[in-house]
């Protein structure tokens, strides 16, 4: 079991002053992380998403992020890959470049930069952002591997060195933000890890990760984007770890609705998130805002789809030490291997965030470094 955490850079009343110090807050927490134990940092990317998300230039906080650390892997995804976001050679070079600087840290994920707010600033065609993905990572992979690239598709390119070279042999990882059905089955036909994003919950981990595994069984490598292939399943996982199980609660359960309320605006089903407050009364407020929600579904005839409001799902990793644990447990029962921890969500304060950070390095990460070292230790008794 690996953990990483995730970030948005998200943030309420966003300022520059405000948004500057968020950004300085998340280079905090990821130095704190490595020092924790965690495995990796992801970091996303977003454009023009007001509150959601202020992520705008990934690779210049993950270069910033890696030149303060040492051990932690720097996860960049995931990168938006339609080619008016970016083109794929310059993906190619900006994180082969950061390969070499970090060392050989490098993951690489592909996500389709799906609002469309994000879409309309860059000109982006939604209808074509599947097909670009999926060209876009096999022209990067054949651009780290090959000493002269040559690619004859959307880009008509005639044999060029692409530069840097990667540190990691063949290439860095490839993950890819895979939420539904549909993108699951596509990780699992390319060979590339899916990072389930979602707030659904363990169930719906469950179902999606039975839809992985089934097209694994499937998969005839007729689609691979590359000879590396990496079947690592990473989740999202929503947390706020504190000695106080219900103020922990609280805090998280603020912070995702937060969260749940600016992207149900940017994806035109809901207003703006509300004001900043310290009610008591998130808790509650939560299942209203469902209700308001399905409500305008409901009103501008979309068809009521559970994945629609589960963002407003609050069983997750919220209490204290021995709740996160039993939740993660969960989890890898359901086949995950990864744990993306969220922690940073527009209303968290920094002093809690790093908060959790400790107790997750302390208590959490340990217990089951202990339980994969007791597994080692039996499997390498019995031989098998």
């Amino acid at each position: 079991m690996k953990f990483s955490m995730i970030f948005e850079a998200q943030l309420s009343h966003p300022t520059p002053e405000r948004e500057r110090q968020c950004i300085l807050d998340c280079v905090e927490q990821a130095v704190f992380a490595e020092e924790k134990g965690f495995d990796r940092i992801w970091a996303v990317e977003h454009h023009a998403l007001k509150w959601y998300a202020h992520m705008s230039a990934p690779e210049v906080f993950l270069s910033y992020v890696a030149a303060k650390t040492s051990k932690i892997r720097i996860g960049h995804g995931v990168v938006c890959m339609p080619f008016g976001y970016n083109h794929p050679v310059r993906v190619a070079e900006r994180a082969a470049m950061l390969d070499v600087l970090s060392g050989g840290r490098l993951d690489l994920g592909a996500g389709r930069g799906a609002t469309l707010q994000e879409q309309s600033l860059f000109g982006v065609d939604p209808d074509t952002t599947n097909e670009q993905v999926e060209e876009a990572l096999r022209m990067i992979a054949s651009a780290w591997v090959n000493e002269e690239f040559e690619w004859h598709g959307t880009f008509d390119i005639e044999p060029h060195p692409i530069l840097p070279r990667p540190v990691q042999n063949p290439h860095p990882p490839l993950f890819m933000a895979s939420t539904k059905q549909q993108s699951l089955e596509m990780a699992a036909h390319y060979g590339v890890g899916p990072l389930v994003l979602g707030f659904s919950g363990v169930d719906e981990v469950a179902r999606l990760h039975t839809i992985y595994e089934n097209a694994l069984a499937a998969r005839d490598g007729s689609k691979l984007v590359s000879t590396e292939i990496n079947d690592h399943f990473g989740v999202l996982c929503p947390t706020i770890v504190l000695d106080d199980p219900e103020e922990a609660l609280r805090v998280g359960a603020r912070g995702q609705r937060f969260f749940a309320e600016s992207i149900s605006h940017w994806t035109k089903i809901g207003p703006p998130p509300a004001q900043d407050t310290l009610d008591d009364d998130n808790i509650a407020a939560i299942a209203v805002d469902k209700e308001q929600v399905i409500a305008r579904l409901h009103e501008a005839n979309i068809p009521f789809n559970p994945a629609a409001v589960s963002n407003y799902n609050i069983n997750h990793a919220y209490g204290n030490e021995q709740a996160a644990i039993e939740y993660v447990e969960h989890l890898e029962a359901v086949g995950a291997t990864e744990i993306l921890c969220l922690i940073q969500m527009g209303t968290v304060p920094q002093e809690v965030c790093m908060e959790t950070i400790q107790r997750w390095g302390d208590t959490i990460i340990p217990h089951f470094r202990a339980k994969d070292a007791a597994k080692e230790k039996a499997l390498a008794l019995t031989g098998s």
